[in-house]
């Protein structure tokens, strides 16, 4: 899973029709959330900063219910968009992922876990074990 790292208000206007995840790496305006679903409708998930996501509206929660984009807590840590401007999710969030599944942890022990092991949030966690390809 390929998320496009969204770094300038700039780069929302060069989102491709392929992109189907997004990570804000700043604190996108209502607006901006806007421009970048309307600009590609195909986009499932969008993931924003947590100092925003305590801020978010009640109508842009709705608005992204409204169009079925689901909403992830959180940031991509260590990325350099300099180097490319894609954050890819590592085939061992993925392994480690299934092998807990198999060992038939709970969803919660899973995302404990893998929160610490990975230093991903454990939103994001939640979101690629109901989302992700494991």
């Amino acid at each position: 899973m390929k998320f496009r790292v969204i770094s300038t208000k700039s780069d929302i206007e060069n989102i491709d029709k392929n992109d189907e995840y997004i990570h804000f790496a700043f604190r996108p305006s209502n607006t901006d959330i806007f421009n970048a679903i309307s600009n590609n409708p195909d986009i499932k998930a969008i993931q924003i900063p947590s100092s925003y996501m305590k801020t978010l509206s009640k109508s842009m929660k709705m608005f992204f219910d409204i169009h079925n984009v689901s909403l992830i807590e959180g940031d991509i840590w260590g990325h350099r968009k300099d180097i490319n401007e894609y954050y890819e999710v590592p085939d061992s969030v993925y392994k480690k992922l299934r092998e807990m599944v198999n060992e038939g942890l709970s969803e919660d022990n899973i995302i404990e876990k893998m929160s610490k092991e990975t230093r991903l949030d454990p939103d994001f966690i939640r979101f690629l074990l109901n989302h992700g390809n494991y």
